[in-house]
């Protein structure tokens, strides 16, 4: 991709000519003008002649593909940095292997930093042989009897070393202490808060930045920031807000996970930075560590996990911020848990009128145990599900982890892209990174190729919730495409062959030409390469820009 030399300035006219643009406003569109930070045109190469001799720089995209930017609606900022620079046991394949990690990790740290806590993350014993988690006693021999804090991968438990334990007064008397087990609950979040409040803002800020940077390497333009007072605190949540104002990067969108009960908590939120009173407030937990709320017990222990919401509570949240003006939202995964998410914004609904309600869009992050009762219930009720796809991939099948926590009938049944999108239900794709890494083209692989086949949506269909789907989930219906008008947040790739791509033959739901009325897209099958980012631009800036970009 080649460009002429023109003058740098924050409302320089460009010209994008010479490869194929994905706009629903001009499906056969090679050439784009962007102007002041918007889209000003799309079009014929033809047409574009007109543009060359009154614009700024002219970009010859070589037959490249230029798409709106991903939107990732679900993102943990200084986790994911700190997983990128630090630690990361999700390739470890057994116990050892991840023990042996930990012990070079933290012996191979610089001099002043050995004696420092060691965070980690990524593990995952349902992977291993014998899917033994790591004792106590093993890890103080790994760490060398340090502080030492690492999340499973759903970041939902966590294993700790006697150091750690010893920071934290009282936690042995907490809920979901465990002597030589995974910590969860209560326990969890304090040791939690210990092992975080031991990072530096300078630590803190370089892994927001790095995290900031892999996403718009990806062409990731925005970001959902899920934050909230048990995952981080407002100094980590107020100076990602004030990075991401301060220089060229990602959009971040913050969402803050308190509960509301009246107007000044309402401001309070709002004064923090906040778009809403939503993500990870949690109603339960996750799969992984047996604590999403089920109405039946689990396939492999023999209880219901843990509600931490219940309906009464949820609905005096959505009824407080509704009035508020305050979009409200929920961490929840088991059928119980989105059970009463329903009933508890159904109860505000009849208390405001469910327009009120419809029109505020509260959104539900991971919404997996869905029923075709409770996804009729999102559609009625107006609740973006915030969902991530690649949980399917990791954990899903016959044999992944849900069919271990579930048995294979009721794993079956989780993450129902399709009968979402058939019931009108608002969908917005995300990671929950460092969950799962930052990858938006895999994850709209992952959802067109869902291990559960009746759950599959189109290429198309999941490109859309990955970019529109997430401005729509913040109010905004006007970004997340490449029409007039609209913010100049795109990416340019270099791809295969473009194609409406979509499993089992299905092309003919919306066409029988995949260039006959609808953009083109890369073929995603699974074994073909993933599209390679070359210029990631967010309102008309380049935030990143690749070897070849």
């Amino acid at each position: 991709m080649t460009e002429s030399t023109a003058p740098q300035g924050e409302h320089r006219t460009v010209l994008l000519r010479g490869g194929d643009v994905h706009s629903p406003a001009d499906p056969f569109a090679t050439a784009m003008v962007v102007e002041r930070g918007h889209v000003a045109w799309v079009g014929s190469e033809g047409a574009a002649d007109a543009f060359a001799s009154g614009v700024d720089e002219v970009v010859d995209l070589e037959g490249a593909l230029v798409t709106p930017a991903f939107t990732d609606a679900h993102v943990h900022t200084t986790a994911t940095g700190l997983a990128l620079t630090g630690l990361d046991l999700s390739a470890a394949r057994t116990l050892t292997e991840a023990l042996d990690l930990v012990r070079a990790y933290a012996n191979g740290r610089p001099a002043g930093e050995r004696e420092g806590i060691v965070l980690g993350h990524g593990w995952d014993a349902a992977r291993w042989p014998g899917q033994r988690p790591p004792g106590r006693a093993e890890l103080d021999e790994a760490a060398g009897g340090r502080p030492l804090y690492l999340t499973r991968i759903d970041v939902h438990s966590a294993v700790v070393s006697t150091a750690l334990l010893d920071l934290v007064p009282g936690v042995r008397d907490l809920a979901g202490y465990h002597p030589d087990a995974p910590l969860t609950g209560a326990a969890h979040h304090a040791v939690r808060a210990a092992a975080y409040a031991a990072v530096t803002p300078a630590q803190r800020a370089g892994a927001q930045r790095a995290a900031l940077a892999r996403a718009a390497s990806l062409g990731i333009g925005s970001v959902h920031e899920c934050a909230g007072p048990d995952i981080s605190d407002e100094d980590d949540f107020t100076g990602l807000l004030r990075i991401a104002a301060e220089r060229s990067g990602p959009r971040v969108f913050g969402y803050w996970a308190e509960a509301v009960e009246d107007e000044k908590d309402a401001r309070r939120i709002r004064e923090l930075g906040a778009v809403g009173a939503a993500g990870d407030l949690f109603v339960d937990g996750s799969l992984g560590s047996h604590t999403a709320c089920l109405h039946e017990p689990y396939a492999d222990a023999p209880h219901t996990g843990t509600a931490q919401l219940d309906a009464a509570r949820i609905a005096a949240h959505v009824t407080a911020c509704t009035r508020a003006g305050l979009q409200a939202g929920f961490h929840a995964i088991g059928d119980a848990a989105l059970s009463a998410v329903v009933a508890g914004v159904r109860a505000a609904a009849e208390a405001l009128g469910l327009a009120r309600i419809r029109a505020a869009r509260h959104r539900v992050e991971h919404a997996e145990m869905l029923t075709p009762e409770t996804v009729a219930a999102f559609a009625e009720l107006g609740l973006t599900a915030s969902v991530q796809p690649a949980f399917d991939a990791a954990w899903g099948g016959g044999s992944g982890m849900y069919a271990q926590r579930l048995g294979v009938e009721r794993a079956a049944t989780l993450n129902p892209y399709a009968a979402m999108l058939r019931a009108g239900v608002p969908l917005a794709f995300g990671s929950d990174s460092p969950v799962t890494p930052l990858d938006p083209w895999g994850t709209v692989r992952a959802a067109a190729f869902h291990r559960t086949p009746e759950h599959r949506v189109s290429v198309r269909a999941g490109f859309t919730a990955h970019t529109r789907g997430g401005w729509r989930a913040v109010g905004r219906d006007d970004a997340g495409v490449l029409v007039p008008g609209a913010p100049a947040d795109y990416a340019v790739w270099r791809t295969g062959d473009l194609v409406v791509q979509a499993p089992d033959d299905r092309v003919a739901r919306w066409s029988t030409d995949p260039r006959s009325g609808t953009p083109g897209l890369p073929d995603l099958t699974p074994g073909e390469a993933l599209p390679v980012c070359l210029r990631t631009v967010v309102g008309g800036r380049t935030v990143h820009e690749g070897p070849n970009g």
